[in-house]
């Protein structure tokens, strides 16, 4: 096992013109973390992962495993293991020459390679399945091939170039269990790739968010869910995502006037000292969907109801609340009790502990 760190790390494409992919990139993940990369298309998580992998250059920084610097070192010297989106696995070859392979361009011995390929086999409960071609896989099936491929090598580092984006829903949910109890039986060092928030919250130890090559927040889970650095990660982490409006406060900070005047809020009194120092200037307003209700304490605002979703346990409804001079779109997660019907108005209530401001201009959280 080792840590991976990455202290200024840069990946530029030559253009013309010059396009940044990956910007002044600084990131430690600890000895045995699972880490995750979490973004948008386009965002440099790839990017850093294929850097980490010895794939990409490093254009400019440093990026160490262990102690040992790699910028100028062979992927095959690195002592990681990548599993990729399309698995690439040999199509004629068996599930278990598949998984045995490399050991054998290592010219390790027939017995050791059959305890490791079986071994591997055993924790992913896939012996059933060793003599068996691709062709003849469920995608789960090959994807657990895939990973039984990186885990003979006995890698310092586990690398996940979104492993799980071509299975179905029920598979992404059994495949990332998999991975999950993969990580805590190795407790081998992991840096994982997903566009997907839902594998982000439940794989990762922590999760990097990044957007424009840059990292935008890293933390635990409910941590950057709960506290988000900026309006960027309060709208992409969160399904659905935190409801932003946009606003000013008064002089004095002590009220927020949605834009156009379509309500008004007094901000709770926890908000009232990092709100005074931002009097009479815009700023955003954000607030969870769980935070907002249809009965209870805290601000009302009338909405036109939009839509109404019934998802089982819980039910999104998605509103709209106007003047004559502005909009804004106010998304509630309801937990039962009485639903308001598509076309009417209805109060939707903004639970004051809720709340988050964010300053217009820098898109900074405020305090």
């Amino acid at each position: 096992m080792a840590s991976v760190t990455l202290v200024g790390v840069q990946r530029i494409y030559p253009g013309p013109p010059p396009r940044v992919a990956v910007d002044n990139l600084d990131l430690a993940v600890a000895d045995g973390e699972f880490m995750v990369l979490v973004g948008p298309s386009g965002c440099g998580k790839s990017t850093t992962l294929r850097m980490i992998a010895g794939l990409e250059p490093v254009d400019a920084g440093h990026l160490s495993i262990g102690d040992r610097l790699m910028n100028d070192v062979a992927p095959r010297d690195r002592d990681v293991a990548m599993v990729f989106q399309n698995y690439a696995l040999y199509p004629h070859m068996t599930a278990y020459r598949n998984m045995a392979f490399n050991l054998m361009l290592k010219r390790m011995s027939k017995e050791d390679i059959d305890n490791r390929v079986r071994e591997a086999a055993s924790t992913l409960r896939i012996e059933h399945l060793l003599e068996r071609r691709p062709r003849q896989l469920s995608g789960g099936e090959q994807q657990r091939v895939a990973l039984g491929r990186a885990l003979v090598r006995n890698p310092a580092v586990f690398l996940f170039d979104e492993p799980l984006s071509n299975l179905d829903a029920k598979l992404r949910v059994e495949m990332r269990r998999e991975i999950a109890r993969l990580h805590r039986q190795l407790g081998t060092t992991m840096v994982y790739v997903t566009h997907d928030q839902a594998e982000a919250m439940t794989l990762g130890n922590r999760i990097v968010v990044m957007h424009g090559g840059k990292v935008q927040q890293v933390g635990k889970p409910l941590d950057v869910y709960r506290q988000p650095k900026n309006t960027f990660v309060a709208g992409f982490i969160g399904s659905p995502p935190m409801n932003l409006i946009d606003g000013r406060l008064t002089p004095d900070g002590a009220r927020f006037v949605s834009e156009g005047g379509v309500f008004t809020l007094v901000p709770p009194a926890e908000w009232r000292a990092p709100l005074a120092k931002s009097g009479g200037r815009a700023v955003v307003l954000g607030i969870r969907p769980e935070h907002v209700t249809l009965t209870g304490a805290g601000q009302a605002v009338r909405a036109h109801v939009d839509l109404v979703e019934p998802l089982g346990q819980e039910v999104l409804v998605y509103t709209t609340a106007s003047s004559n001079a502005a909009s804004c779109e106010i998304t509630a997660r309801l937990q039962g009790g009485p639903l308001p019907v598509t076309g009417e108005t209805a109060a939707m209530h903004l639970d004051p502990s809720g709340l988050v401001f964010f300053d217009a201009e820098t898109r900074e959280r405020i305090g």
